[in-house]
């Protein structure tokens, strides 16, 4: 009987928690980190980085304004 009640209570509790992470995971909006990218290769060294991290430049698109310079002498 002892066992039964302690098994009993270790099931409510698992229940409990899952029932927790997944009300967790459905309202929880999708990560940044999760979404897909568009990537281009800096005109200079060929570097694949996200559009949003680029320089943009007369010739291209570079990874950082020091090779944006390089470039564009």
């Amino acid at each position: 009987m002892k066992f039964f009640l302690v098994l009993l209570v270790f099931l409510f509790g698992a229940w409990l928690w899952r029932s927790g992470r997944q009300k967790n995971a459905i309202n929880k909006p999708p990560s940044p980190l999760n979404t897909p990218q568009n990537m281009v290769s800096c005109s200079h060294c060929g570097v694949h980085i996200p559009q949003k991290e680029s320089v943009q430049g007369r010739n291209g698109v570079y990874c950082c304004q020091a090779h944006q310079k390089q470039a564009e002498r």
